[in-house]
C-alpha cells in the first residue's frame, strides 16, 4: 500500500534538494547526489522538481553555475579559473553553455563588464536613470546633462 504524504512534506524535500544544489554547485554533483538529498527516485524527483521550479535539476544546476560564473568574470577572474571554480569540467563545455545562456562568450562578457566598470568609475552620473535624476532635482540647473 502506497503512503500519501502531505504536499508540504514533499515540497520541503524538493526545497532541501534545491538548497543542496545552491550550496554545492561548485562540486562534482550529479542527479544521483541531488535526488538522494530529497529521498526520491531520480525520475520522481525530476518530475517534482521540474513542476515546482519550472526547469529540470540539471538545467537549474547549470543556471546556478552560469550566474556564479558571471560574478567571477565581473571581478576579472581568468576564464579557466572561473570554469573550474563554478563546477564545470572543461573550458570548452563551459564556454558553450555560457554562450547559450548569456548570449556572449565568457571572454566577451568579461570584457563588456570590465569596460562598464571603467565607465562607471569615469562618469558615474551617466549610469543614473534620468527619471531618478529628475525626481531628485539633479537635472535642473546643473551640469547633469553634460556628463551623460
Amino acid at each position: 500500500m502506497e503512503t500519501a504524504y502531505p504536499k508540504i512534506y514533499l515540497y520541503k524535500r524538493i526545497v532541501q534538494a534545491k538548497l543542496f544544489i545552491d550550496n554545492n554547485f561548485q562540486d562534482k554533483i550529479d542527479l544521483d547526489n541531488i535526488s538522494d538529498e530529497s529521498h526520491f527516485s531520480k525520475f520522481h524527483f525530476i518530475r517534482l522538481f521540474t513542476k515546482i521550479y519550472g526547469k529540470t535539476p540539471h538545467k537549474y544546476l547549470t543556471s546556478v553555475r552560469v550566474q556564479e560564473a558571471k560574478e567571477h568574470l565581473k571581478k576579472g577572474t581568468p576564464i579557466t579559473e572561473t570554469c573550474f571554480a563554478v563546477g564545470f569540467d572543461s573550458p570548452s563545455s563551459f564556454t558553450g553553455l555560457f554562450k547559450r545562456a548569456v548570449g556572449l562568450t565568457p571572454k566577451a562578457y568579461q570584457t563588456q563588464q570590465l569596460q562598464r566598470k571603467e565607465e562607471i568609475a569615469e562618469k558615474p552620473l551617466k549610469f543614473i536613470p534620468n527619471c531618478f535624476a529628475q525626481a531628485k532635482g539633479w537635472s535642473e540647473n546643473s551640469n547633469f546633462q553634460e556628463v551623460r
